[in-house]
């Protein structure tokens, strides 16, 4: 009789790497998806779904990604406060203006999980507006996205 053994790696097996990606002239959804799925691990043979498999994700040049079509005009961030009437909404040229930054992390964050996992995912994630970033001594290899 065969038996055949399902490998989930332990923690301590799980090695981390880092990578930097430049975001210039990438399409933002294209762009957050593959983040998205290196964040997860999921390019991973040993991946596992209940596990934080994936490596440390280091964006420069946010502020130079594109949107297609007319979004860059039409496009809009909602925040509520929690109080009555307390839809805030600012215009996408507003926040790349203002802090590129959040346009990859707000993007990237909506295609992780909801839970405690996802949150630990997101904590790799670097976001950097211009062509410099403090993770040199990292030395993070050149991600080449499709």
């Amino acid at each position: 009789m065969l038996k055949y053994k399902t490998y989930s790696p332990k923690a301590s097996e799980i090695e981390n790497k880092w990578f930097v990606v430049d975001a210039e002239g990438q399409t933002l959804g294209r762009l957050a998806s593959r983040i998205a799925h290196i964040l997860r691990g999921k390019h991973k043979p040993t991946y596992t779904p209940h596990q934080d498999m994936g490596d440390h994700i280091v964006v420069i040049n946010a502020s130079k990604v594109h949107l297609t079509g007319r979004k860059a005009e039409q496009k809009v961030y909602y925040h509520h406060t929690g109080y009555p009437g307390g839809l805030k909404t600012t215009p996408y040229e507003r926040v790349l203006a203002e802090h590129p930054d959040r346009i990859i992390k707000k993007a990237v964050w909506g295609m992780l999980k909801n839970n405690p996992l996802g949150r630990k995912m997101f904590r790799k994630l670097r976001v950097y507006g211009g062509a410099d970033h403090g993770h040199a001594a990292q030395q993070p290899e050149p991600l080449v996205l499709l």
